[in-house]
């Protein structure tokens, strides 16, 4: 049976993900955002950014990459981190917006967003995966940041579970697509609900998957 980690794990695991924030703090940088974003992947629905400021050295029970905690954990975390941070924001950059300036950009422009929502503005932000173009902040790119970073990680918690909640109200929206379940991705469920019902407004058009089935092109069998 599984067990909850010990106050020693947990106080090492703490350590462990402010040890960047940390060492910017002492090279002179007051606030310090974590930015991530969910929702890259799928065939539908939007893309979410978000940035968040926590406070020094404060890292709830189970904080880790977004895609690493059960849903339910996940939940609790977000509530914990709305809470607690202090500032927070999450943008939403729908499926049109995706297929008119393409996935990269439009996850690009929900984080400058995010970033500029923040209120206090961040010193410098912390960005997981590539550097963002024109940052509205000096910026730090950090791999697989939502494992190395609690700013990061605090961040991949909101967008992950705002874009669920997203992805469960289009499912209601939009029935038969499987949207609550699979939120979006390509599975062979929502495969199969696209060859059968079509795309939907949803759906972001201009990938692969999408635009063969609006063509007629995808397998009927």
């Amino acid at each position: 049976m599984a067990t909850s980690p010990s106050p020693g794990q947990q106080t090492d695991r703490a350590a462990r993900l402010w040890r960047i924030e940390r060492a910017l703090i002492a090279a002179g940088a007051a606030r310090i955002a974590g930015v991530d974003e969910a929702g890259r992947g799928p065939l539908a629905g939007p893309v979410v950014a978000a940035a968040v400021i926590l406070p020094v050295g404060w890292c709830p029970d189970g904080l880790n990459d977004s895609k690493q905690v059960p849903a339910e954990t996940r939940e609790r975390l977000y509530d914990r981190i709305i809470a607690g941070a202090v500032a927070w924001a999450v943008v939403a950059v729908p499926a049109e917006i995706i297929d008119e300036i393409n996935i990269l950009e439009a996850t690009r422009r929900g984080m400058r967003a995010a970033l500029r929502a923040l209120t206090p503005a961040p010193d410098l932000a912390l960005v997981d995966g590539l550097p963002l173009p024109e940052p509205p902040v000096p910026q730090q790119n950090v791999i697989k940041g939502d494992s190395h970073s609690a700013s990061i990680a605090a961040a991949s918690i909101l967008a992950k579970v705002t874009r669920d909640r997203l992805l469960c109200a289009l499912d209601a929206e939009h029935p038969g697509y499987g949207f609550a379940r699979h939120k979006g991705y390509p599975t062979p469920e929502h495969l199969a609900a696209l060859r059968r019902l079509g795309p939907c407004p949803a759906h972001r058009r201009s990938f692969g998957p999408v635009r063969a089935c609006g063509q007629g092109a995808l397998d009927l069998a």
